[in-house]
């Protein structure tokens, strides 16, 4: 399974690529192939300065050997070995009516000291982070997950979705990071599901991804903007780094795994704003948008 999952996020890291490249028109992926000294490595791809996209990152990764201490501590088992691989995204683009988006699917094995293999699941997810809300937009990549979802189980999406809305939720600031989308994690072999049926499920929500972000990406990003949306999307832009350096488990993981931190820190996006007690005018659009980050919404 290792291996074919590997296979499988390499394939899907060059379709993404090559469609990102061509949509942006300018940029190119620059590609940095990594060694992690306690076993693995990966090959990060990163888009700058774009006519697109500001700042973005396909990464995908394979890392291996003991399990770190801290992260024993955290899935509370003894000294074991591990595998870990995944494709990580994220794309920031220039212009603020197009959405940031994120996502990540990825397998973990675990392993006693004889090689035999303890423990094994599959995470992942996508989500969308708005800065000005376009509905039809977010019922899009909603329907495109859900439809991904109901091939393998109907009562997939309501579940990933809730999840999803409870997992990218910035409790210091009781807001949500964005509209939400996909997320799930520990998906292991059951009575219902084999490893093989999640390998299916979590591969079709990775094979959806483009067709959920790249109508929203190309219907907004040649719209006019202001300098003071600019300002806003800057400002929203401060909520989602809080979020990756104060709750995201990803981020920690690879902090506390010795990961490369270059790969680890590529989410964060260029241009960032902190603007002290700030807040949106009254029946504005900015204001529209954080009453729907107060309380997770059915688009779908």
């Amino acid at each position: 399974m290792r291996e074919k999952f590997y296979a499988y996020i390499e394939e899907l890291q060059d379709r993404i690529t090559t469609k990102l490249e061509e949509v942006d028109g300018k940029a190119k992926f620059q590609q940095d192939l990594w060694n992690r000294p306690e076993g693995g490595g990966g090959r990060t791809r990163v888009i700058e300065n774009g006519n697109v996209f500001e700042k973005g990152g396909v990464n995908i990764s394979a890392v291996h050997g003991p399990l770190p201490p801290a992260m024993q501590k955290y899935f509370k088992v003894g000294d074991v070995d591990f595998f870990a691989c995944g494709l990580s995204l994220v794309l920031h683009p220039k212009n603020p009516m197009v959405p940031t988006v994120h996502a990540n699917w990825r397998y973990f094995e675990m392993y006693d000291k004889s090689g035999k293999v303890i423990d094994q699941w599959f995470g992942g997810g996508q989500d969308l982070t708005p800065y000005y809300l376009f509905e039809e937009d977010a019922i899009h990549f909603h329907k495109v997950s859900k439809q991904a979802c109901d091939k393998h189980n109907p009562e997939f999406y309501p579940e990933y979705k809730k999840k999803c809305d409870e997992y990218f939720w910035n409790s210091h600031r009781d807001e949500a990071r964005g509209i939400g989308g996909l997320f799930f994690d520990y998906l292991k072999a059951s009575e219902e599901m084999s490893i093989e049926a999640w390998y299916d499920f979590v591969t079709e929500v990775g094979d959806s991804f483009l067709e959920a972000y790249v109508p929203i990406l190309e219907k907004r990003k040649d719209l006019s903007y202001t300098e003071a949306q600019r300002t806003w999307q800057e400002i929203r832009r401060g909520r989602y780094v809080e979020f990756n350096l104060v709750h995201d488990k990803g981020t920690l993981f690879g902090l506390k795994t010795n990961g490369r931190i270059e790969s680890i820190l590529m989410s964060l996006p260029p241009h960032v704003q902190w603007v002290y007690d700030q807040h949106p005018e009254p029946g504005s659009e900015e204001e529209k948008l954080l009453k729907v980050l107060e309380n997770p919404k059915d688009w779908v």
